[in-house]
């Protein structure tokens, strides 16, 4: 089964730093009709964030899921819908023991994909990354996807580096207008 996977702050939403509060979730224009064309072709849709701000001692993983939750129903309320969200929230330099840690989770390791693949049935050579950062690139040519860099939250810094994405797309529309209109794998 093909999958897209997104990257949350800086794809989907507004890169804004750290978000600690649900209130500061703001949608990226046209994310959520993406995500609703996605859907229409065949795709399943999950979204794969790190979330350091956990391990870092700055939010709860109850507050985390409150933001999730937030942009969740404003995806919704578009009528866009995800099939789930991989969450790290470890980080190597946190301040919180059971989350301070080198894991496999961490973009721009491969653990989230492949334990999004393994519980879902996803060949992982079918699906897509899709990421404003070199972390996110990787990480999906990790696990065997393809990626492709969105110009959104980072990417203007990340395209001005050698990423190695397929495509670059200016949003997150035009990376899935770009991926729908059949291009070559």
């Amino acid at each position: 089964m093909k999958a897209v996977f997104l990257d949350r702050d800086g794809t989907i939403v507004v890169e804004k730093g750290y978000i600690t509060v649900a209130d500061d979730i703001e949608l990226i224009p046209g994310a959520a009709d993406a995500i609703i064309r996605l859907r229409a072709a065949g795709w399943k849709i999950y979204v794969a964030t790190n979330q350091g701000s956990v391990g870092k001692g700055m939010i709860t993983e109850e507050e985390l899921s409150a933001i999730n939750f937030r942009m969740l129903s404003m995806l919704g309320a578009e009528g866009a819908e995800l099939d789930g969200i991989y969450v790290c929230p470890h980080h190597p330099n946190g301040s919180v023991p059971e989350y301070t840690m080198e894991c496999e989770c961490r973009k721009p390791r491969p653990g989230l994909l492949e334990r999004a693949a393994s519980e879902n049935d996803l060949d992982l050579s079918q699906c897509v990354m899709i990421g404003d950062t070199i972390r996110d690139l990787e990480a999906g040519r990790s696990a065997g996807a393809r990626a492709i860099l969105v110009l959104t939250g980072h990417g203007p810094d990340t395209a001005a580096l050698d990423h190695g994405a397929e495509h670059v797309a200016a949003d997150l529309a035009a990376a899935v207008q770009w991926l729908l209109d059949g291009t070559p794998k």
